[in-house]
């Protein structure tokens, strides 16, 4: 593909490009498995820094963001919320708070598109570490789980980054959370004197500085030959969400697992994917979720408004129908 590091598309990310002969010694790579995906980090180290050093640099930053905010760890925070007693008032961790602000912040400017508070549908249509079983949910479990969705309810202090549990209330920040896991590894690695690289989780990347040579950091955007195009992620974050993954049948209705909060039921319109560049990777995660849940005219409007840097890609009859906003990057050589 003639790409620096990897092969990102909006249908995921693609395996880690094999190094080129021509790249120098001090171009290195590493990764692993986190959050029940992987890790890949490609970054410029002149210094030569250990790789096991490097290694453990974003395992540790990647382990205190599942520790606080894995709905699939028991002893987590934000399972130890869920888990607690009406009324009560708990002060956040601060990477906890923080994805709480972004959270807060968008769940505000799209009407509930986005809702920290969406653990209920989500575990009602089948996804998520405590999926109901038995295909489509009966309208009173779908009404009862909707009763407990409402972020306003969690009275958020953003000052002191303190939730309130009304009761009932099942946090799910997995729409912001790896985003988050991306920007915090860039930060330990900042603070290993690391300048150079290029991060990715799960198929949402962050890079920063240059490649050796003084070349960008470059990621090919959709595989569809229709709408593939190479962005420069220079000291930028990109993010995708859409309907192509984690799907569920039951009964001949197929659908996604990007819940509506506003209805209670999976998104359902034409939008395939979005893409969404923005210097923050949390932010650009949280926007996908948003454009995506918003569909392809509310979502795109949405981010002509807020000047937001977003790819629309919805299905069409023919081809892909693909709408960028302003914001986004001309396609190079254009």
């Amino acid at each position: 593909m003639g790409l620096s590091f990897s092969t990102w598309r909006a249908g995921g990310y693609a395996n880690a490009a094999v190094p080129r002969a021509a790249d120098p010694a001090t171009l290195q790579q590493s990764g692993g498995q986190t959050m029940g995906t992987t890790w890949s980090l490609r970054f410029d180290n002149p210094r030569m820094l250990p790789l096991a050093e490097v290694r453990a640099a974003v395992e540790s930053a990647l382990g205190r963001v599942v520790t606080q905010m894995s709905n699939w760890e028991p002893d987590s925070d934000i399972s130890r919320f869920n888990r607690a007693p009406a009324g009560s008032r708990h002060v956040l961790p601060a990477e906890f708070a923080e994805v709480m602000r972004c959270a807060d912040r968008w769940a505000t400017a799209s009407g509930g598109a986005i809702d920290p508070t969406i653990g209920p549908l989500v575990a009602c249509w089948g996804f998520g570490p405590e999926a109901h079983e038995g295909g489509l949910p009966s309208a009173q479990v779908l009404a009862d789980a909707r009763a407990c969705v409402g972020w306003p309810r969690l009275a958020f202090d953003a000052a002191d980054g303190s939730l309130l549990q009304p009761g009932g209330v099942a946090l799910d920040l997995s729409g912001i959370a790896k985003g988050f896991a991306v920007d915090c590894g860039v930060e330990a690695l900042r603070a290993l004197g690391l300048t150079d690289l290029l991060l990715e989780v799960g198929g949402e990347l962050r890079g920063i500085g240059r490649r050796p040579g003084g070349q960008p950091w470059q990621v090919l955007v959709d595989g569809d030959p229709a709408v593939a195009q190479r962005v420069a992620l220079a000291d930028m974050a990109i993010a995708t969400s859409g309907d192509r993954w984690h799907r569920r049948t039951h009964q001949g209705r197929n659908w996604s697992h990007t819940i509506d909060p506003r209805t209670g039921e999976p998104a359902a319109h034409a939008l395939a994917s979005v893409t969404v560049l923005h210097t923050e990777c949390m932010q650009a995660d949280a926007l996908a979720t948003v454009l995506t849940v918003l569909g392809p005219d509310e979502g795109f409007d949405f981010a002509q408004r807020h000047d937001i840097a977003a790819l629309l890609v919805s299905h069409g009859d023919a081809s892909p129908a693909v709408r960028a906003t302003r914001a986004w990057p001309a396609p190079a050589g254009a």
